[in-house]
């Protein structure tokens, strides 16, 4: 998965989230201690958004971020 592929993915998700949990872009920046640009940087899917607010926020909507290896298929496509 490719950085744009998997900003957008999580975008998409932390926008869906918010909405089940009926609270807006502005609201969720207010609980998150985070601007509503970033907020709005995050749903877009953009690349470059920082780690620490983006814990943040995803912590305020109960996400949360996990690593782990890749499938043997993606490790050997990138050998």
């Amino acid at each position: 998965m490719s950085p744009k592929e998997f900003a957008q993915s999580l975008g998409a998700k932390v926008r869906a989230r918010r909405a089940s949990l009926s609270l807006s872009q502005s609201d969720l920046a207010d609980l998150a201690g985070v601007s509503e640009r970033f907020v709005r940087f995050v749903e877009q899917g953009k690349t470059t958004v920082q780690l620490e607010p983006l814990l943040a926020v995803l912590g305020t909507l109960g996400l949360e971020l996990m690593v782990q290896p890749a499938s043997s298929q993606t490790a050997n496509n990138r050998s």
